[in-house]
């Protein structure tokens, strides 16, 4: 796992389940170049208190700087935050922060949360948008696409709305409608300073069986100049590099040769051997 680096992560600091020193201990054994924690930005929810980091961020900053010292010319050990659409805290003095949309704004005003769960998507969609998935999908890619015009290092799960929509059961992923959503939010980005993650998380989880994002999201990308990050969202510690060949293999497939790691002395770009 020399040509790979696992910067997307989430410990019992925030919705994970285990502690940040076992994510770090995983990525050792895994042999990965960099360990990055990116917890989950506090949110102004009530109903994300305790599966976020609290607005005070320094017993989070002060584990991980402890874990860089310990693998200290073993393992890079990276300082990250993984902001939300509706955080209210910054990234400042973080040495990358990854931009995700959990959630969309119905046009009653209200949040929903896209990745929850199936049922709750399904309110969404018959209570926010009368039933028209499409409608839903353009509000979501909304949110996606203000995130991506903030520069994020990492852009986050691009289309984490299809989480739950394998079996097509909510939209059409070929749809013209959909796709203009999702390229539009892409377009929103900056090839020159964000990365495109390819993304395994939902896989470990049990909810999909291919990563993020669709295959058509990465060629466009590709078009566009950009770069690739293998991540694995790891909510544990024995996701850390779950579905690397996968995501490799995606990768490949919409013409990338190389992915891009974050280590401390910067962006490295390695080859897709895994």
């Amino acid at each position: 796992m020399n040509n790979v680096c696992s910067v997307h992560t989430h410990s019992t600091m925030c919705d994970g389940k285990d502690t940040l020193e076992s994510m770090a201990r995983a990525a050792f054994e895994a042999g990965v170049v960099s360990f990055g924690a990116s917890g989950h930005s506090h949110t102004p929810m009530p109903e994300d208190e305790g599966q976020v980091l609290p607005v005070d961020m320094t017993a989070y900053r002060t584990e991980v700087l402890r874990l860089r010292e310990a693998y200290a010319g073993r393992m890079d050990v990276l300082l990250g935050v993984e902001l939300d659409n509706c955080t209210d805290v910054t990234a400042e003095g973080f040495d990358y922060w990854i931009g995700s949309a959990h959630r969309l704004k119905g046009p009653d005003g209200r949040f929903y949360t896209v990745d929850w769960n199936a049922d709750l998507l399904v309110a969404c969609q018959a209570e926010a948008f009368r039933g028209d998935a499409y409608a839903m999908a353009e509000a979501y890619y909304d949110a996606v696409g203000r995130m991506a015009a903030r520069k994020p290092t990492i852009l986050g799960h691009i289309d984490l709305i299809t989480k739950f929509n394998e079996d097509g059961g909510f939209f059409d992923e070929g749809d013209p409608r959909y796709r203009a959503a999702a390229l539009g939010a892409l377009h929103a980005a900056d090839p020159a300073e964000t990365l495109l993650e390819i993304n395994t998380g939902a896989m470990s989880r049990g909810y999909r069986s291919v990563p993020y994002p669709a295959l058509f999201l990465l060629r466009e990308w590709r078009a566009m100049g950009g770069g690739v990050i293998l991540t694995a969202d790891a909510h544990s510690a024995r996701a850390i590099v779950h579905g690397y060949a996968q995501a490799a293999e995606l990768a490949r497939a919409a013409g990338f040769a190389r992915s891009v790691l974050l280590t401390l002395s910067g962006r490295e770009e390695r080859p897709l051997d895994i």
